[in-house]
């Protein structure tokens, strides 16, 4: 099939508009200066929460750019300019920052809304094109973008103006989670239904704990072992036995009871459960990461574990069915 003279026009526009597009990002890279670090430090020391607004695309991207700097431990809300003058301005309270995106600097609904801020006594921070705009003006900390031409027909949808935006929201949000040593535990909290959050979490947060443990103390029989297992929530198919300071002694499951069946005749359910359990179970830590106590449970081929402190003692049961739930 003959190559269609448009397929190469076509990339080759693509091709131009990544290209001022990465131009927009070098630029603004290059024009950093110490106002940057200002406004790091002054997020870092805040007492309240970063409120991010802009409108149209620029709207947009500070929604993204409010998303990220909450997921990343710093307390943020988007404000649309408009619908802070039909009551949402009283989301705004005192130790609060603004942090407004306008390509132009012009854009008449962040000028009106910027003086009724300062009402609450808050800083404005603007993410614009030049400092000799009007919202630089009104503005307490000034991040120029530089003059940026949108790379697509006549130069008119935003493009290359609110990746350079988006380029510079991101880069606050995670100079300040540095800053913050916010590290992979704490995204995991923030994140726990997706796969990376679910990724970073630790045994002691999805073992089954309290009275969803099937505990047996030492000396009781198989038969009173059973009922434990059956009576247990969830009934996971397997008994903890432990001492008389919750010390792990042994582990009995179903796979144990067939395996005693087969080799007593008389009286077998009032033996002791020494007689029948696993003396040495594979164990886990609570602080183990999760994902890798699920591959110790897939490489031994069994359905759960017992979980254990440093002491030996019991603090919980890893099941694989619950860990398939939380779609590991």
């Amino acid at each position: 099939m003959s190559a269609d003279p448009q397929d190469s026009e076509r990339i080759a526009s693509a091709r131009r508009i990544l290209d001022a597009e990465a131009t927009a990002l070098r630029d603004v890279r290059d024009r950093l200066d110490a106002t940057f670090a200002q406004v790091v430090a002054l997020i870092l020391d805040l007492s309240g929460r970063v409120v991010v607004t802009g409108m149209g695309k620029a709207g947009l991207i500070a929604q993204k750019v409010s998303a990220t700097l909450a997921s990343t431990g710093t307390p943020s809300i988007f404000l649309h300019p408009v619908e802070a003058f039909h009551g949402d301005l009283g989301r705004v309270m005192p130790g609060d920052i603004l942090l407004a995106f306008s390509k132009s600097g012009e854009t008449e609904e962040l000028l009106r809304l910027v003086p009724c801020t300062r009402a609450f006594d808050i800083g404005v921070v603007a993410v614009t094109e030049s400092k000799e705009s009007t919202l630089a003006a009104l503005s307490d900390y000034v991040l120029q973008l530089g003059r940026i031409d949108e790379p697509g027909p006549h130069g008119l949808a935003p493009s290359a103006s609110t990746i350079a935006m988006l380029a510079i929201g991101d880069a606050i949000a995670l100079v300040v989670q540095e800053g913050r040593k916010f590290g992979p535990e704490d995204f995991a909290r923030f994140h726990p239904g997706g796969s990376l959050g679910r990724s970073l979490l630790r045994v002691a947060e999805v073992m089954r704990t309290g009275s969803n443990l099937p505990l047996v103390r030492s000396g009781r029989t198989i038969r009173e072992t059973l009922v434990t297992m059956t009576e247990t929530p969830g009934r996971p198919g397997a008994a903890i036995v432990v001492d008389e300071e919750s010390r792990l002694v042994g582990y009995f499951t179903d796979g144990d009871l067939r395996r005693h069946l087969e080799r007593q005749t008389d009286n077998h359910l009032d033996l002791p459960i020494e007689v029948a359990m696993t003396t040495a179970p594979k164990t886990s830590s609570p602080d183990r990461l999760a994902s890798e106590a699920l591959a110790l449970l897939r490489r031994l081929a069994v359905d759960n574990m017992p979980i254990v402190d440093k002491d030996n003692r019991v603090v919980g049961l890893l099941d694989l069915q619950d860990m398939l739930a939380l779609k590991f």
